[in-house]
Formats: C-alpha cells, sequence, structure tokens
C-alpha cells in the first residue's frame, strides 16, 4: 500500500518542538523519580470515525482550452503600420486589430483601375466599329436583294462584321477581366486591416509597428475566457466507467494560497482510439466567469464513477505509517467519551478548547478498503471510536497516553485544505494562547 501524507503530517516533525516545549511549561513532574521524558504528555487531536460510503474517484491531468480559441494569422505579408490592441484586452467580432502599410496595395489598385477604363473605351470603340460594320452590311444586303452588288462585296462585309462582333467580345473579355483585377486589388487591400473573427480575449501579441509579417506570422491568440474546456485523456480501461455526465470536481489555487473547488460533469468523449497509445480524450466544458481558469493551464481533475462499499470512514490526516515496520494504521483513544463535544472552531474560548485529561492511546493496524479526496474508507476501526489526525509523529515514540483535543468533521476538511503556512499560524496560535492548548 503507497504512502499516504497530508498538509498536517508533512509539517507535523517541525513542529514537535512546539509541542513538547508547551508540555514542558507546566512545571515538572510531581514524581521526581519518572524520567523526564516519561511526563512529558503530547496534546493531539482526534475526531470520530464514521460509517458510510466514499464517491469514487479517478484523477487526471486535464488541459485548459478556450472554448473558442483561433490563433489569428495575416491572410497577405507587409509591414504594420498600426496595432489597436493589446494582450489581455476583450475585443467584439469584428473589432479592428492590426493595419499593415498599405501604399504598395493603393498603387496597384490605382493601376487596376486604370486598366479598366482603358478595356472600357476600347470595348466603346469596338461596339462603335461594330455598329458601322453592320450597317454596311445591311447596306450590302439591300442591294444584293436587288442585284446591284456583287457576291465578293457581300462576303467581304460578311467578314468585317463578324470580326468587328469577335472584337465586341474580346474588348468585353478584356473589361471583366479588368474588373476582376480591380475586385481582387481592393481585397487585398481590406485584408491590410485585421479585424477579430469571434468575440474575445486577445492574448500571445506577436504584432508590433515596422514588423515584417507573412502568412505564417502568428500575431495574435484570441479566445473566449468566459467558457473554458478542460481536457483529459482516457485510457482503453477508462472507458468502461468513466461516461458522459459523471461529475467532476476541477482544483483550482485560489489568490489566498487555499484550493477552490470547481463543479462539472464530463461533456463530450472521443469515441476514436489512439492507434499508438489506445487512449481518447474526454472533454469538461467549465463556466469561468470567476477568471480563475486560463487557457494553456495544468489543473486536477476528480471524475466521480459511483460509490465505494459501505465502510468506517476516517480523515486521511489520520493514517500514519509506522517509520520501522511500514504497517499503516491509526492510534485510538478508546476510554474517550462518544458523549463529548468536539470543538468546531479554533477561535472558541480556552474554556471550551481545553484538553482531556491524560488517556490511554493505542496504535490499531487497518486496511484501506477506498480512498477519497479527504476520507478513507477502512477496515479495523469502529464506527464511533475516536482516532488521532494531528499529532501521531509524538505518539509513535512508544508514549501510551495524550491530551486529547476532540474535532469536527468540518474543522478537520477545513484544516487539511490549509497550507502549511496557515496551519503554521494556526498552531503557533494556539502555542501563544497558553500551553494547555497547543496541538499539532
Amino acid at each position: 500500500m503507497k504512502k499516504r501524507t497530508s498538509a498536517l503530517q508533512i509539517i507535523v516533525f517541525t513542529l514537535t518542538t512546539v509541542a513538547f516545549t508547551a508540555c514542558s511549561e507546566e512545571g515538572p513532574s510531581p514524581d521526581s523519580r519518572m524520567p523526564q521524558e516519561e511526563a512529558v504528555i503530547p496534546s493531539v487531536e482526534a475526531i470520530q470515525a464514521r460509517f458510510g460510503s466514499l464517491p469514487l474517484v479517478e484523477r487526471f491531468s486535464g488541459n485548459v482550452k478556450a472554448e473558442n480559441q483561433v490563433a489569428l494569422y495575416p491572410e497577405i505579408s507587409g509591414v504594420i503600420a498600426e496595432v489597436f490592441v493589446q494582450n489581455g484586452e476583450y475585443v467584439e467580432k469584428g473589432d479592428r486589430l492590426v493595419r499593415l502599410n498599405t501604399q504598395v496595395l493603393e498603387k496597384q489598385l490605382q493601376q487596376a483601375k486604370a486598366g479598366l477604363k482603358i478595356n472600357q473605351a476600347q470595348l466603346k470603340q469596338a461596339k462603335a466599329n461594330l455598329a458601322r460594320v453592320q450597317a454596311e452590311y445591311n447596306r450590302i444586303k439591300q442591294l444584293e436583294d436587288k442585284e446591284l452588288t456583287s457576291q465578293v462585296e457581300v462576303e467581304q462585309a460578311e467578314a468585317e462584321l463578324l470580326s468587328a462582333e469577335a472584337d465586341v467580345e474580346l474588348s468585353e473579355a478584356q473589361v471583366e477581366q479588368a474588373e476582376s483585377q480591380v475586385a481582387q486589388q481592393e481585397e487585398q487591400l481590406s485584408k491590410a486591416v485585421i479585424k477579430a473573427p469571434i468575440s474575445g480575449n486577445i492574448g500571445r501579441r506577436n504584432a508590433e509597428i515596422g514588423m515584417q509579417v507573412s502568412t505564417n506570422t502568428q500575431l495574435f491568440l484570441i479566445g473566449d475566457l468566459s467558457r473554458l474546456k478542460i481536457e483529459i485523456v482516457l485510457t482503453e480501461n477508462m472507458l468502461n466507467r468513466i461516461n458522459v455526465g459523471q461529475s467532476a470536481r476541477i482544483l483550482v489555487d485560489d489568490s489566498n494560497g487555499g484550493e477552490t473547488v470547481l463543479n462539472a460533469e464530463v461533456s463530450r468523449i472521443s469515441p476514436f482510439l489512439n492507434e499508438v497509445t489506445r487512449s481518447t480524450v474526454a472533454e469538461i466544458d467549465v463556466d469561468n466567469r470567476n477568471g480563475l481558469l486560463r487557457p494553456g493551464m495544468f489543473v486536477p481533475v476528480d471524475v466521480l464513477f459511483g460509490e465505494s462499499q459501505q465502510a468506517t470512514l476516517i480523515p486521511t490526516s489520520a493514517l500514519y505509517t509506522d517509520p520501522t515496520t511500514g504497517q499503516e494504521g491509526v492510534f485510538i483513544a478508546r476510554s474517550l467519551s462518544s458523549e463529548i463535544q468536539p470543538v468546531t472552531d479554533s477561535s472558541e474560548s480556552n474554556g471550551s478548547r481545553a484538553m482531556t485529561e491524560p488517556l490511554p492511546v493505542e496504535f490499531v493496524p487497518i486496511d484501506v478498503l477506498a480512498e477519497g479526496r479527504m476520507e478513507l474508507g477502512v477496515n479495523g476501526v469502529e464506527n464511533g471510536q475516536w482516532v488521532v489526525t494531528v499529532g501521531q509523529d509524538l505518539l509513535s515514540e512508544g508514549r501510551e497516553q495524550a491530551r486529547i483535543r476532540t474535532m469536527t468533521w468540518e474543522r478537520i476538511y477545513e484544516l487539511q485544505q490549509l497550507q502549511r503556512e496557515d496551519l503554521l499560524r494556526e498552531i503557533m496560535k494556539d502555542r501563544e494562547e497558553g500551553p494547555n492548548n497547543v496541538t499539532l
């Protein structure tokens, strides 16, 4: 069984000296014949075990992405003339972001428009010539009907008519080509102003005035940060128990040094597995209006896929591994009454927070049946027994008695989420309030 640790157990060795100092301030042992180390009674905290089931949880490392995230590249090459946005700014779809230098494009457009005018003029000439040739052809046809012209003149008139018609068609095609060139140059000119394709926040800005860019230059990353998705990788075996709609908890470090839990659901699972890794990707949609998440972050994600069997539950901080034998177990205070009222808040008065008289404690081996985020389902502890959650290192040295402060499950949850610095402040606060209130 792997060794488990908690924030409380991690610093308990550092704080051992505090507890012994506090206990020694009570004065020398009344029995001067006892060795000094046997006279020291450590102070610990304990909680009542309870009966229930744990949610079955699979933990993943999630990759945070914007729900609609776009990398923006210019459609034409050029030199940046203006940049209208900065990193972090919110833009609406269609807002201007960058303008490229347009001098060359404007000249090319002028040339295209001039070419169009020339072709339009040539078309007018071709149409006028066609009208003249058509009139001449009509006149000759009338003379032919009266047998006043030769067949050669008729054929020559027909050939000139066909040539004039071809000239008109050619001129019309040249005008269409010139119009297309003008439209193309206008479109190129419009691409010099790069606009936001979606609404969202600007990031990864790579655009500066005077910078030469091409169609391979990424200028910005734009994404809607109010709606994010978290991708997790599922192995082939996980697909048997992870399904769309199951609850997911995203664990995010907040600005206070603590941990915030965002609740969501598994939104989608790709049905196609990678042929090499035999894995696929599941997506979890997250409402990010509080702004705790950022695209590119890696966050722990717990997916709940059922419940364990009923068992006795203890906090994870109660589990202790004997460093000499490697055996896992808990310290139990069997003689502690189950009717005692636990402490609910560390700010309670000294009277209500007083330790018990020295009580016997013993180490009991256990088997862990199921693991939750803050609780363990175990065999070897009975429902209602008091188990030590803080201070086990002091008891591991062969001491069989301890002064005990009882705690509620809510208070233990709170302590297990504390960072090391927060926990140290809590203990030093107890240390200053009085020796009888020192705990680890």
